[in-house]
């Protein structure tokens, strides 16, 4: 494990073997990090956040809780995942709002899943397994495993493979392969899955 010495890592967060949390980052009390996790410069990981192996949270990202991410997810610089339905600082009489005046909501990035450079995910939303978010999207709703999704806000513009690469149609309809590694996927019903699942 290696904390740099300008990171700010509460002594009630737990961070997993092999993990890096690099310069002016803040990890905050009850954040779990997985084994080999890389926090980068000024990244925040909210209080109760949630961190399987081998993530990566690039520079300024701001992952407020109470954000899972599942094993392998990678974050871009500057993401923000939102945690708030109705954000105000203040009560409608005009007090200060509290932690306690309102429900958290969070964002869920299941397995292998990316999210690119300063995307913005409004919670709660889930973004499935081994999708990808673009770079500048704004996702409102839940996308679903292995798509690609673009835009604002953000809708499905392919398929991607594990690999990351946009998927080519294959032999037979409702049949893509990834060009990079020549995995078979299926599409049924707007649902894409591995040929061996």
């Amino acid at each position: 494990m290696r904390i740099q010495p300008s990171a700010d890592v509460s002594d009630e967060a737990v961070i997993g073997e092999g993990s890096s949390v690099w310069h002016l980052a803040q990890v905050r009390e009850g954040a779990v990090l997985g084994q080999n996790c890389i926090v980068g410069r000024g990244a925040y990981v909210g209080t109760g956040v949630r961190m399987g192996d081998s993530c990566k949270l690039q520079n300024y990202a701001l992952v407020y809780e109470p954000a899972v991410l599942e094993d392998g997810v990678f974050v871009g610089p500057a993401v923000v995942f939102t945690n708030d339905h109705y954000p105000r600082s203040v009560a409608p009489d005009g007090t200060l709002k509290r932690g306690d005046d309102w429900e958290a909501v969070g964002v869920t990035c299941r397995q292998g899943s990316s999210i690119g450079a300063r995307a913005v995910c409004v919670a709660p939303v889930t973004v499935g397994r081994w999708a990808m978010v673009a770079a500048g999207s704004v996702v409102v709703k839940d996308v679903p495993d292995f798509a690609l999704v673009a835009g604002v806000p953000a809708r499905r513009i392919r398929w991607v493979g594990r690999a990351g690469v946009p998927l080519e149609p294959g032999d037979t309809e409702g049949t893509w392969v990834c060009p990079q590694t020549g995995a078979q996927y299926i599409e049924n019903d707007e649902i894409l899955m591995e040929a061996s699942e």
